[in-house]
């Protein structure tokens, strides 16, 4: 059979028959008396059987190997055409995720086009002043899509980086706030406690009732640190549901100065005040004498208004403990001097 006819019986070029020739893949078991090259039924089985493993990714090199080794053993070849595989899909994967992005921008023109590419690719440099610098131009006439934002805020461990990211979501606008509070609630699904860490601390920038609503659901999380992140951001909003958090990251001097910021800041309405002080007493009273842990609770005391904060006090300037007794004396003296 001559080429032309193998080109067209098999689908495969006759340039390409003369290349996989040159490559030493097929040759043509005969020619004619002409002298042009004729293949044999078993010339075009081989053809087939290189255009199959070339289906498969095989280079020529791997395709000859594959044919003519006769120690060729195919497991390792597909592990490695597997992770190859996996490796472009990849690639193509967040091909199609920028360009996702740069579409759902809308951009004007090829300058909107290139300008959030280059922001793209600053969030995904590995220059923390990059990605900084990106964050930071993010807000600008044509943003980075909030998608974008998101994914870096939930991977970034540099704290800089990750304030500047937080901003720039924050003021993504309320479309992009919107869409950037729902992508921050899978976040908090995550199986990583770092990343739900950072979904919590982005949510406490978007002051919403949705936001809020996703923090009280962060004070059952499984991780100690994102419960305490999420009881503080709470209690600066005026939830109560913050409260025994707050007050166990004062017995166990865990930022204890923000968790009574916290306290002082929801005690400034009168009705969670006496319930607050409760609690703190109860502590006091369980804590060992002499612990440091009862100094840091009656100083906590210290910020809570009202009447039953100042009862508490005076109960504890007459405690066995010295320390704890001149604390609540001296918090006492200042409260009437105010």
């Amino acid at each position: 059979m001559l080429i032309g006819d193998v080109a067209r019986r098999s689908g495969v070029s006759a340039r390409m028959l003369r290349h996989y020739e040159s490559r030493g893949l097929v040759r043509p078991t005969g020619r004619t008396d002409a002298g042009y090259r004729e293949y044999s039924w078993e010339d075009i089985r081989r053809i087939l059987h290189v255009e199959i493993l070339r289906s498969l990714g095989l280079s020529l090199r791997e395709v000859g190997r594959a044919l003519d080794d006769p120690g060729f053993r195919p497991g390792e070849l597909v592990d490695d055409l597997v992770r190859r595989t996996r490796e472009r899909i990849a690639a193509e994967m967040e091909l199609l995720t920028r360009l996702r992005r740069i579409g759902a921008t809308d951009p004007a023109d090829w300058e909107d086009v290139l300008h959030i590419v280059a922001l793209l690719q600053g969030l995904g440099s590995d220059s923390a002043g990059k990605r900084q610098r990106a964050a930071l131009s993010s807000a600008g006439e044509v943003p980075v899509p909030v998608e974008a934002l998101v994914e870096a805020t939930l991977s970034e461990s540099d704290p800089i980086v990750a304030g500047a990211l937080r901003w720039a979501l924050a003021r993504s606008g309320e479309g992009g706030a919107d869409r950037g509070l729902a992508l921050l609630a899978e976040g908090l699904r995550s199986p990583a406690a770092e990343v739900r860490k950072r979904a919590v601390d982005s949510i406490t920038e978007l002051p919403n009732a949705e936001a809020t609503a996703l923090l009280r659901d962060a004070l059952t999380d499984a991780d100690l640190v994102v419960r305490r992140s999420a009881a503080l951001a709470l209690g600066a909003r005026g939830v109560a549901d913050a409260v025994p958090t707050l007050v166990d990251m004062i017995v166990e001097e865990v930022n204890d100065v923000g968790a009574a910021d916290a306290l002082s800041a929801l005690a400034s309405d009168p009705a969670r005040a006496e319930p607050i002080v409760a609690r703190l007493a109860d502590r006091l009273a369980r804590s060992g004498a002499g612990s440091p842990a009862r100094q840091r609770l009656t100083q906590a005391l210290a910020e809570i208004p009202g009447e039953a904060a100042a009862r508490a006090l005076a109960e504890l300037s007459d405690d066995e403990d010295r320390v704890v007794a001149l604390t609540a004396a001296y918090i006492l003296r200042l409260r009437s001097e105010r």
